[in-house]
């Protein structure tokens, strides 16, 4: 179970850094005033964050994004 909740981390750390990058370009839309993109990526950037928690919730660490 323990080379489950090691990848279920190491999945979960990827999907941190993804959300990161795609936060960014979100917020770089949002500045260039491309509001459409901007929603759709934030929308995207929402997802992901519930992904995540449920994993790292699936994983047993208990932390939060």
């Amino acid at each position: 179970m323990s080379d489950v909740r090691s990848e279920l981390s190491s999945i979960s750390s990827t999907l941190t850094e993804l959300t990161r990058r795609l936060t960014a370009l979100a917020e770089r839309a949002r500045d260039s005033k491309d509001a459409d993109l901007a929603a759709e990526l934030f929308g995207v950037e929402r997802g992901l964050n519930g992904a995540l928690r449920r994993l790292q919730r699936a994983a047993g660490s208990g932390k939060t994004p």
